[in-house]
């Protein structure tokens, strides 16, 4: 099963900072779950000030400038995993380093008409 990793914490706002080790820490889950195969794709984001929000309203493309949510918790990156299950998902996550200050959401990527 494939899973969407949605890392988001109150720090990732415009001026975070990696916590010292954080970096290290990182590179070494992501070497970690690369080495197994499990890692689909996956990247850190830019900052949430930089989002565009595109909604349509009767017609008309609304667009605005940072996200829609007023959330004191921000996205600060994603991965896809192959995982054999959700526990097995969670039990990898877990070790994140994100874990320790913010939360991670994992949600299943359906399958559909659309995909492989």
């Amino acid at each position: 099963m494939r899973y969407l990793v949605l890392y988001r914490a109150a720090d990732f706002g415009d001026d975070y900072q990696l916590r010292p080790g954080e970096l290290d820490a990182l590179r070494r889950w992501c070497d970690d779950m690369a080495a197994r195969g499990i890692t689909l794709t996956g990247s850190p984001l830019a900052a949430a000030r930089k989002a565009t929000t595109v909604q349509v309203k009767g017609g008309e493309v609304l667009r605005s400038d940072g996200p829609f949510a007023e959330t004191k918790e921000l996205v600060g990156g994603f991965e896809v995993l192959d995982c054999a299950s959700l526990d097995e998902a969670i039990d990898l996550v877990s070790r994140h380093p994100v874990a320790e200050y913010g939360c991670i959401e994992l949600r299943e990527i359906r399958p559909g008409e659309w995909q492989d």
